[in-house]
């Protein structure tokens, strides 16, 4: 495993603009707030501070970090949320801002394999970053496919290109920038499915199924999100997969140091309740009330709540938002997740970081979780053992793991949680054993969040886990924009606004977002 503060600082493609550079150099006598400190929160809430524009960042809950909260039970710390780290120059970005390096602050470890993949059918696949590595795993397996992996690379490497380099952080206010890059996305058959796509270079199928799983990472369904969510094979490749040494919410903590030491002010335990839009000295300006009974001004509010819960509650007075709620509630929604955490009183040493574990149906179940109105009974697995790479995260001679289930949302699927949740994990960890041995006779602790705890505790509409989903006709343009056209000072971070859910995505959002606040265009 590589740790990323003592190799060679990865090769930065997306170039920078004036507001990096001058970061250190601008003050303002605006204000802003910034509701909810999930990562696009906090990395917008570092670049305003890094600008000079005094913030205030609100979280609900009584730590930081919104969904990447952490768990701490019987002496194992469980992150709540985002575990694949990639794309690190977005985290490493935030600190260069004031000439700070993020290896003075934390450790990002590189994780290999990146994946590994286990079918019911007993087939395995480790999914690593080194070509020759992978070129001669599906040689061995598939050796007309060997080939058509390398064509795969090549395409996606240009979507990257195009897909993420040059509009990523990038704005898109007016259908003509989607005009614009829309000649690129065609020729690139951005109209065509991931797995489709897939499908067009490799033949054996569990390799598609290998090559098209990740647009599930971001809340999307293979099947029908955009080919452009290949990029994401090139991205890992080029850059590799991470894990912060002490666990993402160390990440977290990290970050908060940093936007205290640029002297923003972090209110934990402060849900926001309502903003009325106010006029004062000829401008319009935001009046925050919070669960606390205090109300303060500001001159812009950047909210990294849900999209639908920001319009819906938050702005629930403005004619504007009622409109932006009624045209979200016909949006299609990403799926939700039921995710088990659990801590074990002996080690498992021998599996992976990352483990996926696919069921004896791929496009069936895909289709029951997007499309069906039921819960189905077989299911597929994402298992994150974090002690494999950082004994810290748990007690000594144990492991600390999570194992998350996408099902569907609670817009789709009446299903009684509350009711039938235990049963549920229990039929998790006995599919596990088939790379945890004796796991159900090994767990100490165990907690479950459901829908139903995205919904309730996390203000996610039908609990979904990813927000709007990111198909092709809900992207870029198509998406809530980074900037309110209709609500002047209101911007949106996060999973559901450009460019999408994912660490990478949300990080974006936050540059995309606050590059606009900086520029005329704000």
């Amino acid at each position: 495993m590589r740790d990323i503060s003592r190799g060679k600082k990865a090769n930065i493609l997306i170039p920078r603009n004036w507001t990096a550079h001058m970061a250190t150099t601008q003050s303002s006598d605006r204000k802003a707030a910034v509701i909810g400190s999930g990562f696009g929160g906090l990395g917008a809430a570092i670049r305003l501070q890094s600008a000079g524009i005094q913030t205030v960042l609100y979280e609900a809950r009584d730590l930081p970090g919104g969904r990447a909260y952490v768990y701490h039970d019987d002496g194992f710390p469980f992150d709540a949320g985002p575990t694949v780290i990639t794309a690190p120059h977005t985290l490493t970005d935030l600190f260069e801002l004031t000439d700070r390096r993020l290896e003075d602050y934390i450790r990002l470890i590189e994780v290999t394999p990146m994946y590994r993949l286990i079918w019911s059918d007993g087939d395995r696949f480790d999914y690593v970053r080194d070509e020759a590595t992978m070129v001669e795993q599906i040689r061995a397996r598939s050796p007309r496919d060997a080939e058509g992996y390398q064509k795969f690379f090549q395409y996606a490497k240009k979507v990257f290109d195009k897909g993420y380099t040059g509009l990523a952080d990038r704005p898109f206010l007016r259908f003509s920038d989607m005009l614009a890059v829309s000649p690129s996305l065609m020729r690139l058959r951005a109209d065509r499915s991931v797995y489709n796509t897939v499908a067009k270079y490799v033949k054996d199928d569990h390799l598609r199924q290998a090559l098209s799983f990740h647009s599930l990472l971001v809340g999307g369904n293979p099947f029908q999100t955009s080919s452009i969510y290949t990029l994401i094979h090139f991205l890992e490749r080029e850059w590799g997969v991470y894990f912060p040494e002490g666990g993402t919410h160390a990440l977290v903590r990290t970050l908060v140091q940093l936007y205290e030491e640029l002297g923003g002010e972090l209110r934990l335990s402060t849900p926001v309740k309502a903003v009325d839009l106010i006029e004062e000295d000829g401008r319009t300006k935001h009046r925050v009330s919070d669960g606390n009974g205090v109300k303060e001004t500001f001159d812009m509010v950047v909210s990294n709540a849900d999209v639908h819960h920001t319009y819906s509650r938050l702005y629930a007075s403005s004619s504007v938002a009622q409109r932006r709620t009624r045209k979200l509630e016909k949006a299609d929604w990403s799926m939700s997740l039921f995710v088990l955490y659990f801590g074990t009183d002996i080690a498992y040493d021998d599996v992976a970081h990352h483990t996926i574990l696919f069921g004896p149906r791929y496009k069936g179940l895909l289709d029951d979780i997007f499309k069906g109105s039921e819960l189905p009974d077989d299911f597929s697995l994402y298992l994150h053992v974090p002690t494999v790479t950082d004994k810290s995260l748990a007690p000594e001679g144990c492991s600390a793991a999570y194992v998350l289930a996408p099902v569907p949302h609670l817009g789709r699927a009446d299903v009684d949680w509350d009711a039938i949740a235990e049963a549920y994990g229990d039929r998790i960890i006995e599919a596990l054993e088939v790379e945890m041995p004796d796991l159900s006779k090994h767990i100490v602790t165990r907690r479950h969040i459901t829908p139903k705890t995205f919904e309730t505790e996390l203000a996610a509409f039908k609990g979904s886990a990813f927000s709007v989903a990111p198909k092709l006709t809900q992207s870029a343009y198509f998406r809530p924009s980074n900037k309110d056209s209709g609500i002047p000072g209101l911007y949106l971070v996060g999973a559901g606004t450009h460019p999408g859910a994912g660490l990478p995505g949300v990080l974006n959002s936050a540059k995309a977002t606050v590059d606009l606040i900086l520029s005329k265009q704000g």
